[in-house]
């Protein structure tokens, strides 16, 4: 008989204990939340210069590579005399794969609407020169596929990089 009493003397010490802590619990909780937000929002506070800083540089980054695979630059920067079509090519897409896989990253400092289209523009970018590549004779060269180029981008009504870079400095102006 004496464990039965233990028993049930320990069962009535817990089960009032599991009482006034949550009692306690519950008469603490609205000033423990609150110290929370305060605490978060100070924190948030000071990390804004940081995070703002980043969100620029994302912003500036994504403009230098716009910049970078826009037709026009890409063929200045990359063009060599002489060079076979199938080379030529090979070193935009290479080029224009290798600057998007550099700045992939930006994409946790930019609105999704940005990184789409900015993706967006790579993928026709991409797409613009193997479909120049295909409308030219085997044996044409890289200058080919630089005029060929050049061309559809003079045809064209607005040009896709300037929409772009607009829509950048849209989403920058935001910020501020």
């Amino acid at each position: 008989m004496d464990i039965n009493k233990l028993i049930m003397d320990i069962a009535g010490l817990a089960g009032g204990g599991v009482i006034v802590v949550t009692a306690g619990y519950y008469l603490v909780r609205p000033d423990i939340q609150r110290y929370l937000r305060l605490k978060l929002a100070e924190v948030k506070k000071e990390e804004r210069p940081q995070l703002l800083m980043l969100r620029l540089q994302a912003h500036e980054r994504l403009i230098l590579f716009i910049e970078r695979i826009n037709p026009t630059n890409l063929f200045i920067r990359l063009h060599h005399q002489g060079i076979s079509l199938a080379d030529m090519q090979s070193v935009l897409l290479n080029e224009i794969r290798s600057e998007y896989q550099h700045n992939v990253a930006q994409q946790l400092y930019v609105s999704p609407l940005i990184w789409n289209i900015v993706s967006k523009l790579k993928e026709d970018t991409l797409a613009m020169i193997n479909n120049a590549v295909r409308n030219l004779p085997a044996d044409a060269e890289g200058v080919d596929l630089s005029k060929k180029v050049l061309q559809h981008m003079a045809a064209s009504a607005e040009n896709p990089y300037d929409l772009t870079l607009a829509l950048i400095k849209k989403d920058i102006q935001e910020l501020f």
